[in-house]
């Protein structure tokens, strides 16, 4: 497959993102259908129709590139590139009706995000990039915060609810809560990365995250100037830290992402 343009396919997931975007901001006050419900998560039938309206803008620019998205994949995804989506990431604070939630695409060249996009349909604010490019907010260049020290920071972190990872999330909860200024939990990892690379948060941790959660929000943190590190977890999930570049050390990332 020749090269694709990345250019061609930022303005492609834009496209795409501002279209889902509006269909969540439009659908945020009405009654949600809900196709599953867990003990700890909610589909809703909104997930498969925004994935479905994001799929068809990006076929209709690059026919050829197939999706992995979190309700469900189309083609070849192990192949050369692939889209790679999250419709709705923050899908129970949107149920909630907590407007923190956003649509994430990326476009991965062999299994590494080129382009990344995150639109907040309630703030009006989407976050780009692409490969060797700056990470970009509404168009302005961002970057990471420059605060070196926890007791300055304030650090995200969110938990899968499984009895081994909370007994192995909590020490380290306990810790950083103890030297961070302010610990959040948010509910959007999309959104935690994206305000890692503008600065308003200074590091997020997950130990157990889907790929889709992050791949456009890695590149925006590495792209505005900060360090993402990721390891395999558990049932082909992720574990990430998301920071500024100056916390790696303070934050015991490796004992952290065991």
């Amino acid at each position: 497959m020749k090269p694709v343009s990345l250019k061609s396919a930022l303005n492609a997931a834009i496209k795409a993102a501002r279209a889902a975007g509006q269909v969540m901001h439009a659908n945020w006050h009405k009654p949600k259908r809900v196709n599953s419900a867990e003990a700890h998560d909610i589909k809703l039938e909104l997930d498969v129709r925004c994935q479905a309206l994001i799929e068809k803008i990006l076929a209709k620019a690059f026919p050829q590139i197939p999706v992995l998205g979190e309700e469900g994949s189309t083609g070849d995804v192990t192949a050369e590139y692939r889209w790679v989506i999250d419709p709705i990431d923050g899908t129970v604070n949107y149920f909630f009706g907590m407007p923190h939630a956003a649509v994430s695409i990326a476009l991965q060249r062999r299994a590494k995000s080129v382009v990344g996009v995150i639109y907040d349909p309630f703030t009006d604010e989407i976050w780009t990039t692409t490969q060797d490019a700056p990470t970009r907010l509404n168009g302005q260049i961002i970057r990471v915060s420059n605060r070196p020290r926890l007791n300055d920071c304030v650090i995200a972190m969110g938990f899968s609810k499984t009895k081994d990872n909370l007994q192995k999330s909590l020490p380290h909860l306990i810790r950083i809560s103890r030297q961070a200024k302010k610990i959040r939990i948010m509910g959007s990892a999309a959104l935690e990365l994206v305000y890692v690379a503008c600065g308003r948060l200074d590091a997020y941790i997950e130990r157990t995250i889907n790929l889709w959660d992050v791949a456009a929000g890695s590149l925006l943190v590495e792209n505005a100037g900060g360090e993402f590190y990721t390891r395999p977890g558990p049932n082909g999930k992720l574990r990430m830290c998301a920071d500024n570049g100056r916390l790696r050390k303070k934050l015991k990332i490796g004992s952290l992402l065991k």
